[in-house]
């Protein structure tokens, strides 16, 4: 373990890309290969291969506490410690350097294969008693050096430049292996480690695709106007651009105290997180497909008692707005009565996987065919909740939906309509009718593009609403006011710049009594700094924002501020690492300043805030924190 930390602070230490592969090249050489496979997977930031979705469910609050114990430092002196790095791993290695009580010089070096065992108690321990025991007794046995890491991959805050990417090509360079090979071998097995036992062993042609572990979903990148994305490439599909959450379908044979026939069904957020129990009427209709799959779609809130068009091959209804399916998200348990109040469908676009192989190399153009037989040879069934398998009966689809009040629990699966377009003009007037159907607006994709599993690229092109949006994550929390105190309703939030998070706004308005009180209880279960009127806390709640204008501002560490931000929604479906980032604010506010000297000022004073038009409400909320 001691080896891995002294390379992770040398990595952590240079900016050169060539140099961090090289160290850490050097220590997968040196290492036996079980040693080799866990410092592998360390180093991509996890502590369990990605295809378990282990975790340890220990959070910042429960590290701080552990981190105090071992430690013997007061609240004052960890918090000024956290204020001075902003990084817990880092606040815990200057606390625990004063530690009267180091681990005594006779006892064993604590290695790799202890350290993984440890975590393996700790995800398997009930209860935060029982978790912080063992993370005491962790940090308590690890040198100064060794906690700091430690903290820091319990944390899931690796934080030392090294993207998975990065020991991947490590891992090439450490076995003479070809990186493309390395970089498929991993993305087929979730597992980092196993990749590198593969490469060494010169193997890793014998990797094959593991279902139900996720991979990386491809992204698009926002094109500003029909001529723009017209003439991005020469053939284009056009699709409907849905507003719900993105999720890769898993479909294949059951386990084995499974039904005989039986399917099973498994959904990955865009998170790569599962959220099968959160759409569980979504299993059975899933399971009318006969053959094992990995489909790419949009899980939406969807009404079939609103007529769709009539044209051919138009769905049957209309997504209904977001905020109605924001009302499933994040629920450990879904009621019946839920299902029934907000009925989704998955809308399916691509195909990843059929006939036993990756389809991802195949151009769009050969995936759609694909896909349009996939869904022809489909048993067409609905859902029901989960029932006993001697009472368990399946409802069609096409059967006729009686009101609401008294519908069956039902869910569709659907194929994506497709459209093609000869001109701009031609585009415009799909994106509104996209629009008039409740729904985004397009996507844009190249017939010829292959599937780039967490890439964003211009083979697919994205056109939305015309409104200024950011994607940010929360970083510090304030009590609100009249009806709202006691309530953690004030929200300073930040964008990306490298591995840092800064600061660029503060948003009160946009979400329900309800969501508040949510976030509430969230915040205050993870907060690393209890400032009195405010909470410094963990940044992992990423938030939609829209706003009027972007302002130069010396309030925020950005150098920017947001006017009259408005919070749209909560993106359970974002990881931290896909929010916006500061070129993105530098190159709206760029766009607008071009205007700007076609029209007259609205008058904000420059470098005024405030965003809600609050000037000096409540402290400062300036702050630096890394991602």
């Amino acid at each position: 373990m001691l080896a891995f930390a002294q390379t992770a602070g040398a990595v952590s230490a240079t900016t050169r890309k060539t140099e961090k592969v090289r160290l850490v090249a050097e220590l997968l050489k040196s290492r036996p290969i079980e040693e080799a496979g866990i410092a592998a997977l360390f180093f991509s930031g996890r502590v369990f291969p990605a295809y378990t979705e282990t975790t340890l469910q220990v959070g910042g609050a429960l590290l701080w506490q552990a981190i105090a114990e071992v430690s013997g430092a007061g609240e004052a002196a960890l918090a000024a410690a956290y204020r001075r790095h902003g990084d817990l791993g880092a606040a815990a290695h200057d606390v625990l350097a004063r530690r009267k009580l180091q681990p005594p010089a006779s006892s064993s070096p604590l290695t790799l294969p202890d350290v993984v065992s440890r975590f393996a108690a700790i995800a398997s321990a009930r209860g935060p008693a029982a978790k912080l025991a063992l993370v005491i007794y962790l940090l308590a046995r690890a040198s100064t050096l060794e906690a700091k890491y430690l903290v820091k991959l319990m944390a899931g805050e690796l934080r030392i430049g090294l993207r998975e990417g990065l020991v991947e090509e490590a891992i090439a360079k450490a076995c003479d292996a070809d990186i493309k090979s390395v970089q498929r071998a991993n993305m087929l097995l979730g597992d980092i480690g196993e990749t590198l036992r593969l490469a060494a062993a010169g193997r890793l042609s014998d990797a094959r695709m593991r279902l139900f572990h996720p991979i990386g979903f491809m992204l698009a990148t926002p094109a500003g106007s029909a001529e723009e994305a017209f003439a991005g490439f020469p053939e284009a599909a056009v699709e409907d651009k849905y507003d719900g959450i993105r999720a890769q379908a898993h479909i294949g044979p059951a386990d084995d105290q499974g039904a005989p026939g039986a399917r099973r069904v498994r959904l990955f957020s865009r998170t790569l997180d599962e959220v099968t129990g959160s759409f569980p009427e979504l299993v059975a209709p899933l399971g009318g497909f006969s053959e094992d799959l990995i489909l790419d779609g949009e899980i939406v809130a969807w009404s079939s008692l609103i007529p769709g068009e009539t044209a051919p091959g138009a769905l049957p209804g209309r997504a209904l707005p977001f905020s109605e399916l924001q009302k499933r998200l994040g629920r450990k348990r879904v009621t019946p009565a839920m299902m029934r109040s907000v009925p989704v469908a998955y809308v399916a676009f691509d195909l990843l996987y059929a006939g036993g192989e990756l389809q991802i190399d195949r151009p769009l153009r050969e995936r759609a065919a694909l896909l349009d037989q996939v869904f022809a040879r489909r048993a067409p069934v609905a859902s029901h909740p989960p029932a006993p398998r001697s009472q368990s009966r399946l409802a069609f689809e096409d059967a006729a939906p009686a009101p609401l009040a008294d519908a069956a629990i039902s869910a569709q699966v659907l194929r994506a309509p497709a459209f093609r377009a000869t001109s701009a003009e031609e585009l415009d007037r799909l994106f509104d009718a996209a629009q008039a159907r409740g729904n985004e607006g397009l996507m844009i994709k190249d017939l010829a593009s292959a599937y780039t599993p967490g890439r964003r690229g211009r083979a697919w092109l994205k056109m939305k609403r015309e409104l200024a949006t950011l994607d940010v994550v929360v970083t510090l929390a304030e009590y609100g006011h009249g009806k709202r105190v006691g309530l953690l309703s004030d929200y300073t939030f930040a964008v990306r710049s490298g591995d840092e998070l800064l600061n660029v706004g503060k948003a009160y308005s946009g979400l329900t009594d309800a969501e508040i009180l949510e976030l509430t209880q969230w915040f205050l279960a993870h907060t690393l700094e209890d400032r009195g009127f405010s909470r410094l806390v963990e940044p992992r709640i990423v938030l939609e924002v829209a706003f009027n204008a972007v302002m130069r501002s010396d309030r925020h560490s950005s150098g920017f501020a947001l006017r009259f931000p408005r919070i749209l929604r909560i993106r359970t479906d974002k990881p931290v690492d896909e929010i916006d980032t500061l070129d993105r604010v530098r190159e709206i506010f760029q766009q607008q300043s071009s205007l700007t000297a076609l029209r007259p000022s609205a008058g904000l004073p420059q470098g005024g805030d405030d965003e809600n038009g609050r000037l000096g409400q409540g402290p400062k909320t300036e702050g630096r924190q890394r991602s």
